[in-house]
Parts: C-alpha cells; structure tokens; sequence
C-alpha cells in the first residue's frame, strides 16, 4: 500500500516545503494537493516540483469543467515535466454549486465529460490530432458552432510520458463504475471499509469487467484524517465537524453526492437528520447526528493498534493508496505520524 500526504486547499503551500521534503525522505509515496473554489493546484504542483527529487505528485482533483480538456491534457504534461515523470491527474465532475456557482459553466453531461476529457488527453500525450467528436467534447469545434476555422493540432513539445496515471474522483455508482474501466486510479471519499461493498461493490465489479487490461490494477486512493495517540477526542470532533459539512452542506438536499454515499452505507436516517439541521444554520446539532461508526471507520484516529487495524480494514477491502490528512500541530508531530504510518505500512 502506498503512502500520501495531502495538502489541503487552505494550506500555505510555501511554509510546506521543509514537512514535503522530510516527508519524502522518511517514505511518503505521493503528495497530492486539493483544488476546490481555493487557490489553483496547478501552480502549487509546479513549486513543488522544483523542490522534491522522487515523492509522486497528484492533483486532487481539477475539475473537467472549468478547464478544457486540452488544457488538462497540457497542464498535466507540463506537471509531468518538470516533476521528471512524477505526475498524476486526478479529475474529478465536482458539482453543479461549483462548476455553475464558481465558474460560471453549465453542469451538463459528467459523467460523459469526464470519460471523453480522459479520451482526449490521452491522444494529446501520445502526440495525436486533438480530435474528438464526442456529447460534451468536440474539437475542433465544427463550423455551426464556431467560425469554422478550428484545425486539428498535435501537442507542439514531446510528453515524458506518453501515458499519465489518471484518477478519477467518484462516489455515484456509474461514476464509479466507469472510473474502474477507464482509469488507473479511482479517488473515493469517506471510505468506510466494512461497508465499501455494499455502497460501490456491484459498480467496481461491472468497471473492472470492462477494463482495459493494459491499464493495469486499479490503485483505489483514499484520504483519511491521521491522529495516531491516546488523546484523540480533538480530532474525532475536527472529523466529525468535516463529515457534518459534507453531509449536510455540500450540496443542496437530494443533490448531494456524499449524502447519498451514507444512506447507501446504510446511515440514511442519521443522513437526513444532519442535512435538515445543517441547512437550518444548526451546525453543532448537525455534527451531534454524525454516525460514529462513519467517522471512526473512515479515518486513522485513535491509538497505534486501532490504526494498525484500521489499516488493515483498509487493505483488506482493496485500498492501494491511503493519503493521510495529519491533524497533529506542529510539523515535527506530522513528521512523527508519517513515520508511525510508514512502519504500520512496512510491518
């Protein structure tokens, strides 16, 4: 199982660099940066770029629809490049409250977006025409939607790779199941690993059964919040307040795609209780409906031995990546937690 560190949106990227670069040196695998309305994640994959050797870097995630999918295809190149071959792309639909709200662009067609924005970046990479006739991608763009003067081009510079790790971030069943068939990776949140099955099971099956061999395995990529320590009642409630934010506010009541995960776990019930009391402006009351089970069994907190298990859940339901989101307080408590991990990994 790989190891990840993420750094967050609201991370100070710059003041990061000194934990990043201990991070690599005690065994950190990759390092992935969030993206959502924030500061772009391009420009802070880049700086670490320069300032890294061998540790993976990953986009958690760009959205396919505020940049086009050439620019994707671009970008992830130029990432790629200047990291020495140390790049993944992590995409993701994100949702209509952000991509109509933030960016001013119609959520239409994900999930065919996403599939026909991996398409296209990966002709690109190989250096092919950017052409693609698709439902939410054409290019170049035909005459009855343009000028007519839009001429297939090949990427001008030559790729690392002609081959990108994708992943692709997704909770919905279909979403799920056509990350199985066409990524390499898939970027699941709040994975609970006793009840992974019932929630994503049947959508992981039908994915891999179509997968492209060449793909390889799937790396199942998870991001859990860290606290390894007999005092974790601070972090439990942090975890807590995060899910009642997710569930309750992320999205509006019957759009909302971790909602939905939950009641597909089985905490439905609980799920509508956080949402109405969020939604009244009752964000205590909302984290007080949280199910415990969700937030202990979604995140590394608690003593060394609850963590090994944990880890082991993990494993066992098919995690490849776990990417931990440390809540300790100063870098050297970090450092000290990626280097318990890394030894529970090794061991």
């Amino acid at each position: 199982m790989r190891l990840g560190l993420v750094l967050d949106y609201a991370d100070d990227v710059a003041s990061a660099v000194p934990l990043v670069r201990e991070a690599e040196r005690v065994g950190v695998d990759v390092v992935t940066v969030a993206e959502a309305y924030s500061f772009d994640a391009v420009s802070r994959l880049g700086y670490l770029a320069a300032v890294t050797e061998r540790v993976g870097l990953a986009s958690a995630v760009l959205n396919v629809f505020s940049r086009t999918p050439a620019l994707l295809a671009m970008t992830a190149a130029g990432l790629d490049d200047l990291a020495g071959g140390r790049f993944e792309l992590g995409l993701g639909a994100s949702g209509p409250q952000v991509v109509e709200g933030f960016h001013g662009v119609p959520f239409a067609l994900p999930l065919a977006r996403v599939r026909e924005t991996v398409e296209l970046c990966r002709a690109v990479w190989r250096r092919e025409p950017a052409v693609l006739d698709g439902r939410a991608v054409r290019v170049p763009l035909p005459p009855d939607a343009g000028t007519g003067l839009g001429t297939p081009l090949r990427l001008v510079n030559r790729p690392r790779r002609e081959r990108i790790p994708v992943a692709i971030a997704a909770l919905a069943p279909r979403a799920v199941a056509q990350a199985a068939e066409i990524a390499e990776g898939w970027l699941p949140l709040f994975f609970l690993p006793e009840r992974a099955d019932a929630a994503w099971g049947a959508a992981l099956a039908e994915g891999r059964a179509r997968r492209d061999p060449a793909l390889g395995p799937l790396d199942v990529h998870v991001t859990v919040p860290l606290l390894v320590g007999d005092a974790v009642d601070a972090a439990l409630e942090a975890a807590t307040a995060r899910a009642a934010l997710y569930l309750g506010g992320m999205g509006a009541r019957g759009a909302n795609f971790y909602a939905d995960l939950a009641a597909r776990y089985g905490f439905g019930d609980a799920v509508a209780v956080v949402q109405d009391r969020y939604l009244a402006g009752d964000r205590a009351g909302a984290a007080a409906a949280v199910p415990a089970e969700l937030v202990v069994g979604a995140s590394l907190i608690g003593d060394e031995a609850h963590v090994r298990a944990r880890l082991r859940a993990l494993a066992d339901a098919g995690v490849t990546t776990v990417t931990v989101q440390p809540l300790a307080t100063t870098p050297a408590r970090v450092l000290e937690q990626l280097e318990a991990v890394r030894a529970m990994l090794d061991a």
